[in-house]
């Protein structure tokens, strides 16, 4: 089969799979649904195979969206919590340590792949990390993706069901001023700059993070940017669906057997611990509970922020204890190795 047919089909599919979600009022449909497609898809013997370049350009249109938050207004409300996001940073690091050593334990992986497959960062970065350590990323990157995937599936649901606000996500998403083609062209030759100026410096998760700068500056500068028409958000939701759900396969499945299951319980384990740790900052700091549980979420700064904006509350402050706490962890990977290994008891070098 040529692989433009084969394109066509599991796009043709997973937008089948994100209407039929968005008619559910199931919470981020476009990217849900396209996801559980996907994993299906693996998981009935079928390879998905997509191109790489579609997941730099999901983040890239949905990190534009999100820059708009950061408003004059927002970034003054976030200034004041810099401290709060710091402290919740290395917290939710000793989390990961005391995650990482628990999955040690369980499947008697090595310290520098538990500590990589425990530690909240994208599973890009990770695999990334896991080659400069000389780790196989396979197992690594399952566990990172699948929780993401358990987040994303999870967390948004559960938010705004106990938030009681939205009755219609999909509707609260796509809502807003009216189209502005001009400031949309704009913002999207803004996002695709600062895309190719981080992956040029070689920035951590550039085409996040290089749009969202570029996107959050000219909104604070009050430049005339728009977001574009909300077609464009659901395709860069239906891209990055695809690509999360197209890691699950069998043959990942059966290598990883014996990996799955203290994978599984380690993310249940880290997810409840954020929660706590987010239910503490809510009562601390006067944050929100739900904006607070965003925050703390050891899950993509996309999916997130996304649940953020359904809400329509503090997208610039979920983003920014993301944004904080990742550029926490890439420098101080090898410590985060070395307190592992001491926390489980194990050599740097082995399980």
């Amino acid at each position: 089969m040529s692989p433009y047919l084969r394109y066509f089909l599991i796009y043709s599919g997973a937008i089948a799979a994100g209407y039929l979600a968005s008619m559910a009022r199931v919470p981020l449909p476009w990217m849900i649904g396209p996801l559980l497609f996907s994993s299906a898809l693996g998981l009935a013997g079928y390879t998905v195979r997509v191109p790489q370049v579609t997941r730099p350009i999901g983040q890239t249109i949905v990190s534009g969206v999100v820059g708009l938050s950061f408003t004059p207004a927002a970034l003054v409300v976030v200034s004041e919590q810099i401290v709060a996001m710091i402290v919740v940073a290395i917290l939710i690091i000793v989390a990961g340590f005391a995650v990482a050593a628990l999955l040690m334990r369980l499947s008697r992986v090595d310290v520098i792949s538990a500590s990589l497959a425990s530690i909240p960062v994208g599973p890009v970065e990770i695999a990334h990390l896991a080659i400069r350590y000389g780790v196989d990323p396979g197992p690594v990157v399952f566990a990172q993706t699948v929780r993401i995937m358990l987040v994303v599936l999870v967390i948004p649901p559960v938010i705004i069901a106990l938030d009681g606000s939205v009755a219609d996500p999909t509707l609260t998403l796509g809502s807003g001023t009216m189209i502005d083609p001009a400031g949309a062209v704009l913002l999207l030759a803004l996002s695709t700059a600062g895309g190719i100026a981080f992956k040029l410096i070689r920035v951590s998760s550039p085409f996040f993070l290089g749009p969202l700068a570029f996107s959050a500056a000219a909104s604070a500068m009050m430049l005339p940017v728009a977001a574009p028409p909300f077609i464009f958000l659901a395709a860069a939701q239906i891209l990055l669906g695809v690509w999360l759900g197209a890691v699950i396969d069998r043959k990942l499945i059966k290598n990883a057997r014996g990996f799955i299951p203290a994978a599984m319980l380690s993310t249940a384990i880290m997810v409840s611990l954020c929660c706590a740790i987010a239910l503490g900052m809510s009562a601390i700091t006067g944050i929100r509970w739900t904006t607070a549980v965003l925050a703390t979420a050891p899950g993509s700064i996309t999916e997130m922020a996304l649940t953020a904006k359904i809400l329509q509350d503090g997208v610039a402050m979920v983003t920014a204890f993301h944004i904080v706490r990742i550029f926490i962890i890439i420098p101080s990977a090898p410590l985060i190795f070395a307190i592992t290994a001491r926390v489980a008891g194990a050599k740097p070098g082995g399980p």
